[in-house]
């Protein structure tokens, strides 16, 4: 299988904004975008079975590296026929590199040329991670999109520290290409840069040049304020190839997925709908709230009347308070089940919008006037 199995079809574009609609083609299946995708770190969504995130209307599923790695390790993965055996998910997978990962092990880890060097945090073995390593673990583990290695500034940092960490994750990037050994796997470059415009720009042009499958913002989401998020989008995105998937990595909230959607973003991932659902919180039309409050103990309405999801057909907001009150199990069962089909459904509307023209109209209240164009 050749590269070639990867595309990226526009299908629709708002007149307003560079927010589009289109299809991303993987060897297990197209993505539909804009699109939410659901976080499962260790090859599961917590507390969902395959069959119950297929049914949220999640069509690609994120596993981790880094995480994989260390507990079972890839060679297990590989064993049982890849990820999507493994985890009996049929969809399209990503993994992420890792590299968000140890580079938040900031008290753990040795940062070089050559790659990351760190104690794992579970038995203390020395493990040195590289460029080449990374890539390597990704092709065993065989999810159809996989990351390069990148090193992820924090925030705030220097002018040159974030310069010097750029210059390394496009070294980086260049031995991911070299270690890359399938071709039924897209391998997407980061765009690095910090909060400096003209960094992630000359970022961005250089990964171009290298006519990948498909780029992603990295980054972001580190501590920022959502202003110079929206603001290195922004600059970002649109540089991005027209005819390839741009993916801003560790976003999920409402305005910023719109903020980015109107810049021209067409996948995300966050943590948020299921960690979320372990405190309790709600995720509905916008907005978050707690179930556990009093106010619900006597509400026998679904969470959202409009909402198809699981819960919401069966459950009641009383019966949910209930659950969380009691610590019960199947409490975050039931509030992941929505809170994921929420965002998907979320960014499903946007893309209908878009179609129906109607996508600055209907997701006003999360656009600033910057993210508008003539």
């Amino acid at each position: 299988m050749s590269q070639s199995a990867f595309s990226y079809q526009c299908q629709a574009q708002c007149c307003h904004t560079h927010a589009r609609a289109g299809v991303f083609m993987t060897p297990h299946g197209p993505v539909e975008t804009p699109r939410f995708m659901p976080v499962g770190t260790l090859a599961n969504v917590k507390t969902l079975t395959p069959a119950q995130l297929k049914d949220t209307g999640a069509q690609m599923v994120l596993a981790n590296t880094y995480h994989l790695h260390l507990q079972p390790g890839e060679n297990i993965v590989a064993q049982a026929g890849g990820l999507h055996r493994f985890m009996h998910w049929q969809g399209p997978m990503l993994t992420d590199s890792g590299g968000f990962q140890v580079f938040s092990l900031s008290e753990m880890r040795v940062i070089s040329e050559e790659g990351v060097k760190f104690r794992s945090p579970k038995d203390g073995q020395l493990i040195n991670l590289t460029p080449e390593r990374s890539i390597e673990i990704q092709n065993a583990l065989g999810a159809d999109v996989i990351m390069a290695f990148d090193e992820c500034p924090p925030y705030p940092a220097s002018r040159e520290a974030v310069q010097e960490a750029t210059a390394r994750t496009y070294r980086w990037l260049q031995r991911c290409i070299a270690a890359h050994q399938r071709s039924d796997q897209a391998l997407f470059g980061i765009v690095q840069g910090g909060v400096y415009g003209d960094l992630r720009q000359a970022a961005a042009r250089q990964l171009v040049e290298l006519d990948l499958p498909g780029y992603a913002i990295g980054g972001v989401s580190v501590g920022e304020p959502a202003d110079l998020i929206e603001g290195i989008v922004q600059a970002t995105a649109p540089l991005l190839p027209a005819h390839k998937p741009r993916y801003l990595m560790g976003v999920g909230t409402y305005r910023e997925m719109v903020q980015a959607i109107a810049a021209g973003v067409d996948l995300f991932d966050c943590v948020i709908p299921t960690r979320f659902a372990r405190h309790g919180a709600v995720l509905s039309h916008g907005t978050r709230w707690n179930i556990k409050n009093s106010q619900y103990r006597e509400d026998f309405s679904p969470i959202d009347e409009t909402c198809p999801c699981y819960t919401c057909q069966h459950f009641t907001r009383a019966y949910l308070c209930h659950l969380v009150r009691s610590q019960e199990l199947l409490a975050y069962t039931l509030l992941s089940i929505h809170n994921v089909t929420e965002l998907i459904r979320f960014t499903q509307r946007i893309r209908d919008s878009i179609f129906a023209g109607t996508f600055t109209t209907e997701f006003a209240e999360w656009l600033s006037p910057e993210s508008l164009r003539a």
